[in-house]
């Protein structure tokens, strides 16, 4: 026979509902609308913080092309890394992409293995070029190309260095 014993329903206490109560509405526009603003009186700025960086990444690519040393070479990577962090940030998201590819190339070979030149050369000339030509969008054609050949080329340097 099956046993009728009432059933009970037991709802745990949300403590982090208690903790940080209710989102619904919480969010305030006006706050929203400060920050916009204050990002638009920066905006003003950008091309010259990214302008900045570009010019910086080549004083470290001569640098490091002069003396390929451990301190060139890291100096370049925190450069590349730096420009790729804030680069979306200021409206040029092919930079960031392409900076992205640069730092993957330090980052996949070892201290001791040779970072190609001229890699490091393509990569710095294609960021000058979209900062020159002022390519504010990640879906210009032949920027993607560019971007994609470089990447690929990291890609088999990389795969070459393990393999080898």
């Amino acid at each position: 026979m099956v046993n009728k014993l009432p059933t009970e329903i037991f709802m745990p206490p949300n403590v982090l509902m208690a903790k940080v109560g209710r989102a619904a509405g919480a969010i305030d526009m006006s706050a929203v609308q400060r920050a916009e603003a204050a990002i638009d009186t920066l905006k003003v700025e950008f091309d010259d913080w990214v302008a900045s960086d570009v010019q910086r990444l080549g004083a470290c690519r001569d640098r490091f092309a002069a003396q390929p040393d451990h301190a060139a070479r890291e100096q370049l990577f925190l450069v590349a890394h730096d420009l790729k962090g804030q680069a979306t940030t200021c409206d040029y998201p092919m930079i960031a992409r392409l900076s992205s590819s640069l730092t993957r190339l330090f980052d996949g070979l070892k201290p001791t293995e040779t970072v190609p030149v001229g890699l490091v050369d393509a990569h710095v000339a294609a960021i000058r070029v979209v900062f020159r030509d002022k390519i504010r969008t990640a879906t210009d054609r032949m920027s993607i190309i560019v971007a994609e050949e470089l990447e690929a080329r990291v890609t088999e340097t990389i795969e070459a260095a393990r393999a080898g």
